[in-house]
């Protein structure tokens, strides 16, 4: 959220004068970033999003809802994204401007150590040197998701990495019918079967990531590796869940929590299905969708 999203839309939208005010404080983690483009009723399909921003003057007015937004409630700068007469675009809020609230979203059983709020703007009223002036239409905001998409394809694995290990140090030291788990044909079946993705996953990460060094890693791409790596890491997940058996559901370990965390993950920054369709409008030249 931090780097891939807020100070990034600010680094690569954004005038010298916001990177300045903003990026130094943001690296040090001394401003706090989030970004607002998800909506109630808009999360798959952002061009339907009901936020404007009007222009009054030489001023811009903001207003609209949106929703499920990690670091809302105590962010010192919100990335907002609204239709404007001219398309979409982007705008750098204080969170202390007069009409910006939150609400933080409660009764979570996934992502519970992040904060995720909803942002509320209400008659928002910001100078034009708070609009992104490098930002054009939805690009914007889809250009800030696909870093924080190429994150995701690490950071997956390394929750797919701690279930495994964590079912594997298990298995050989759980005993039942008088010998470690592990030495049970099932058991080395899923274990085997879990390092096999593991391991192809984090070799695809590593072959997008040498791609976006030499700047030819495309988006579909991304979602190839995102749609990939969530999927097998939370099969990954259920499976080291399994070898625990009841003790894979306490927080005695951490396999139940990367799992619920995960099940969230294979919602946010696009869906599965979203990822899906784009890789199949990739191959075949046939958009599933409009």
């Amino acid at each position: 959220m931090q780097g891939s999203l807020a100070m990034f839309a600010i680094h690569r939208f954004g005038s010298e004068e916001q990177k300045n005010e903003w990026l130094p404080a943001m690296a040090r983690g001394e401003k706090i970033g989030c970004f607002g483009l998800t909506e109630p009723d808009f999360g798959s399909n952002p061009a339907g999003m009901r936020t404007t921003a009007r222009r009054d003057g030489a001023d811009w007015v903001i207003d609209g809802t949106k929703m499920w937004i990690t670091n809302g409630s105590f962010a010192d700068v919100a990335i907002v994204w609204a239709n404007t007469d001219d398309g979409i675009a982007g705008f750098v809020v204080p969170t202390t401007t007069k009409g910006f609230s939150t609400n933080v979203i409660h009764r979570k059983l996934s992502l519970r150590a992040s904060v995720t709020s909803e942002l509320i703007l209400d008659n928002v009223r910001l100078p034009d040197s708070a609009r992104l002036p490098g930002a054009r239409g939805l690009g914007g905001p889809l250009a800030c998701l696909n870093e924080a998409r190429f994150g995701i394809i690490w950071g997956v694995m390394g929750a797919a990495r701690s279930c495994y290990a964590t079912a594997l140090e298990y298995a050989k030291t759980r005993v039942q019918f008088d010998r470690p788990i592990a030495g049970f044909q099932l058991t080395q079946e899923k274990l085997v079967n879990m390092l096999l993705e593991l391991q192809k996953g984090t070799l695809l990460a590593l072959h997008l990531g040498r791609m976006k060094d030499e700047g030819r890693l495309h988006p579909t791409q991304v979602s190839f590796g995102k749609l990939n790596n969530v999927r097998e890491a939370l099969a990954i997940a259920r499976d080291a869940r399994s070898v625990l058996g009841a003790n894979g559901v306490t927080l005695e370990y951490p396999v139940i929590r990367h799992m619920n965390n995960l099940e969230s993950v294979l919602t946010y920054e696009g869906t599965s299905e979203i990822h899906l369709l784009v890789i199949g409008q990739a191959i075949t030249g046939l958009a599933a969708f409009s």
